[in-house]
């Protein structure tokens, strides 16, 4: 227990003095610690016992060095050895110290930071008088900067160009800034096509003219979005487009109040007349019971008073019928009303770019971005693949367990899809149970490892409905654009794919 807590105490002095654990540091810092908890260890006294064998005037000698590791004793031995010409040791020495005060400069004029600093320091130390103990500081840092000098931030260049870690001038001068040029306007399209999508109204039928103007000045120029005086008009773009969001369906809405007000008086008025006829039965049926109880039945009385329940009721009821009549022309304008809104209703749903059940964009906003990918593979050739999922035997599922059953895989499969997708990619449902990945800048074989790590994550899946598991497994049809000639032609070979698979079997992924 004693030495493993001389290990510890000795891996904390080195913390301490800013040491890097290396085998020499560690001996010395054990050694030391030994000595403190007065312990010896053989390995400690080597050094002890070499000095007792040299004769008396190098041991005197050796006492004012302080001597305490073998390599300090070698060191000394060697340097004792060349000084057999002092003068030639003096302009050896001398010469020395040019050659690192030159190096020194050398290494200052570098881009390394910590480097440069550390050299300058260096310069001012050995350029004046200076201890052997300073000497020994600044080459534990010396010794420190080499074992932990990292030069991996030259990978980040690395999408613009080779890296040489060993010549930083040749990287440099091979770097194409044209790269992020491109990426740059490309990015930038991207962004203006976004902007112009959410200036256009999703409610009402109408464009305002600021509106229209800005959507063409960004789609002539898209680094117009870099000047400061256009966020303004942005601003301005946005607000006008809310507005006519609102008016629109204010404007619905007032006109639903106004019909719905009409009909809700008619059917209050019928219920106070059948409100007095139901009166009208109830004191009849009282007078009815008194007549019982007093033993005799004036059945003249009793007709009178239910004929005039009867003309009451009749009269309630022809008056509703022409009332109906009369306001039939409401009744049509009001169910054309709706059915102007169900259409529009329709079509605003199909505007959106979100499938509501899923989450995941919809046909309409996947084939927005097939046309973004298409532009670039056209303009920049940049290459791109399409997979296409479709959950096998979804039929079965919706029949056995019901079609809430086949909505909660289809939202389950949905999470599975953007878990293991990347921020770049889109993920789409396609149609029923089938689903649509683009991925950009991706060939088939890529293409084909996503799309079975999908698959086998699925099949690994627990698909829970009401405490029973649902086993789920899915195919899919891997398309590369490269390889076809348009992106029509590119989804129809996905869904070939597709088709083959569901022929060999299901659970599978089929790539070109």
């Amino acid at each position: 227990m004693q030495i493993k807590k001389i290990i510890k105490q000795a891996i904390k002095r080195l913390e301490r003095e800013g040491k890097i654990l290396t085998p020499d540091f560690y001996a010395e810092a054990f050694c030391k610690e030994a000595k403190l908890a007065g312990v010896k260890v053989d390995d400690c006294s080597h050094v002890e016992k070499m000095l007792l064998s040299l004769n008396p005037d190098l041991q005197k000698e050796l006492k004012n060095y302080r001597i305490q590791t073998l390599a300090e004793l070698s060191r000394y031995l060697i340097a004792k050895l060349n000084r057999t010409d002092k003068i030639k040791c003096a302009e050896q020495l001398d010469a020395q110290t040019e050659l690192n005060i030159a190096t020194l400069k050398a290494i200052a004029l570098l881009h390394n930071l910590q480097a440069r600093d550390l050299a300058k320091k260096t310069i001012e130390v050995i350029s004046k008088p200076h201890s052997a103990a300073e000497v020994e500081y600044f080459k534990q840092l010396w010794n420190n900067f080499a074992q932990t000098y990292d030069d991996t931030f030259l990978e980040k260049l690395k999408p613009f160009g080779t890296v040489d870690t060993k010549d930083l001038q040749k990287t440099i001068e091979g770097l194409d800034v044209g790269v992020v040029e491109k990426k740059q306007e490309c990015d930038l399209k991207n962004v203006v096509s976004l902007f112009i999508s959410s200036f256009t109204p999703s409610i009402s039928a109408h464009v305002s003219q600021n509106i229209e103007s800005l959507t063409q000045k960004l789609e002539r120029n898209p680094q117009a979005l870099l000047e400061d005086s256009l966020q303004d008009e942005i601003k301005q773009a946005i607000a006008s487009r809310i507005a006519l969001d609102k008016k629109s369906v204010q404007e619905m809405v007032e006109s639903l109040e106004g019909i719905l007000d009409k009909l809700s008086n008619r059917l209050i008025n019928m219920i106070e007349h059948s409100d007095g006829s139901t009166n009208e039965i109830q004191r009849i049926k009282k007078e009815l019971e008194s007549f019982t109880k007093e033993g005799e039945i004036n059945f003249q009385l009793a007709h009178k008073k239910l004929y005039t329940i009867a003309i009451a009721l009749e009269e309630n009821t022809i008056e509703f019928r022409s009332d109906l009549e009369g306001h039939s022309f409401e009744v049509r304008q009001l169910q054309k009303r709706v059915k102007e809104l169900e259409g529009e209703l329709k079509k605003a749903q199909k505007e959106a770019k979100i499938d509501f059940l899923t989450n995941l964009y919809n046909k309409r906003a996947l084939d927005e971005f097939l046309r973004i990918r298409e532009g670039e593979f056209k303009r920049y050739g940049r290459n791109y693949t399409v997979v296409i999922f479709d959950i096998d035997h979804f039929k079965k599922v919706n029949d056995t367990y019901g079609h809430e059953a086949g909505d909660v895989i289809l939202k389950s499969f949905a999470s599975i899809l953007r878990r293991d997708s990347r921020d770049i990619d889109v993920v789409g449902r396609f149609g029923g149970e089938e689903f649509l990945v683009i991925l950009g800048d991706t060939d088939a074989d890529g293409g084909a490892l996503y799309a079975k790590k999908v698959n086998e994550h699925v099949k690994r899946a627990k698909f829970l409905y009401k405490g029973s598991r649902i086993p789920i497994t899915v195919s899919a049809g891997v398309a590369q654009r490269k390889n076809a000639s348009s992106a029509a032609e590119t989804i129809a070979n996905a869904d070939k794919l597709l088709y083959k698979a569901k022929e060999e079997g299901r659970d599978r992924v089929v790539f070109e």
